[in-house]
C-alpha cells in the first residue's frame, strides 16, 4: 500500500498549484509561506523558482532544513528534508515556467534562482473511499 500512496502523492505534487514551504527564520522560528512548484520528481525532490534576494534564499543560507506541505480536503502530503539555492543557468532554464515572467525577465535574469528541496522523510494521508496513510524515509 505504501507504493500506491506514494504514487498518488507524486501525482498530486506534480499538478499542485502551490505548496507551503516552511523554513527557519533569523530568530530560529519556523515560518511557512505558499510557493508554486516548478518541477517535481515524485516525492524525492521539488524545485521552486524565486528571487536570489528573497527571504527564502536568505534563510536557506543560514539553515537548509525545510518542510513542504501540500494539502486539500482529500489529502495531506508533508515532506521534511533539506533545501538548497541553485543558481546555475542550466537548472534555471530547466525549472523556468511562464508564471515566473511576472517577476523576472527570463531564466538568465541574475536575480532569479531555484530552490531545490530534497525529501528525507515523508508523511502522506489520502482521504478517499478509504483512508490511506504512508510514512517513511527516502
Amino acid at each position: 500500500m505504501n507504493n500506491e500512496v506514494i504514487t498518488q502523492a507524486a501525482e498530486i505534487l506534480a499538478a499542485a498549484e502551490y505548496c507551503a514551504l516552511a523554513l527557519i527564520d533569523a530568530e530560529g522560528y519556523p515560518t511557512a509561506a505558499t510557493i508554486t512548484p516548478s518541477k517535481t520528481k515524485g516525492i524525492e525532490w521539488i524545485a521552486f523558482g524565486t528571487g536570489l534576494g528573497s527571504n527564502w534564499a536568505k534563510r536557506i543560507e543560514k539553515c537548509n532544513r525545510a518542510s513542504v506541505c501540500c494539502n486539500s480536503a482529500k489529502h495531506n502530503i508533508t515532506l521534511v528534508g533539506t533545501i538548497d539555492v541553485v543558481t546555475d543557468l542550466a537548472t534555471r532554464k530547466e525549472m523556468w515556467y511562464a508564471g515566473l515572467e511576472n517577476h523576472f525577465s527570463g531564466p538568465e535574469d541574475p536575480g532569479f534562482c531555484v530552490l531545490r528541496f530534497n525529501t528525507k522523510r515523508y508523511s502522506l494521508l489520502m482521504l478517499g473511499e478509504k483512508v490511506e496513510e504512508a510514512s517513511g524515509t527516502l
